[in-house]
């Protein structure tokens, strides 16, 4: 099991990171990039799925953490709104959206398991953890342990 210390550290915020670079690099391109409302509008959404999840793990509490999980699943339906209006507009074949569209879905699934963990688990956060302890999170297709850091926390 990898030991996840830092936000930097979960899979999902590293697949969502990877999904803003691609969402930029598209909508720096062709006609895209002359559509400044859209091309700020969807930047935006999927800039706020990395970085709710980052604020949801730095909170120390569970429930927060799984509150900020389901912010940022709901900016990630916004980018797949916005993805279909790019489309629309042809500002991208049908293949990079099918492309966009999957890695969006994948991230998503990986929010829901992770909330759905959180929400069974016992775990309530390194706010109401005395010492150092550990406490299991799995993600998609990965299980890692979360080490509660109380120094870095604060």
């Amino acid at each position: 099991m990898a030991t996840v210390n830092r936000f930097e550290d979960l899979q999902v915020w590293q697949k969502a990171r990877l999904f803003s670079k691609a969402i930029f690099d598209l909508t720096s391109q062709g006609s895209f990039s002359t559509d400044f409302d859209h091309k700020r509008q969807l930047r935006r959404a999927v800039d706020s799925v990395m970085d709710n999840i980052a604020e949801g793990f730095g909170r120390g509490n569970r429930n927060e953490f799984v509150h900020f999980l389901s912010i940022a699943k709901g900016s990630l339906e916004e980018s797949k709104s916005q993805l279909y209006r790019a489309l629309d507009r042809g500002y991208m074949k049908q293949s990079v959206f099918d492309d966009h569209y999957k890695t969006a879905d994948e991230i998503a699934g990986m929010i829901r398991k992770l909330m759905q963990y959180l929400n069974q688990s016992t775990i309530k956060g390194s706010r109401y953890q005395s010492g150092n302890p550990s406490s299991k999170v799995e993600e998609p297709e990965m299980a890692y342990e979360l080490v509660i850091d109380q120094e870095s926390s604060r």
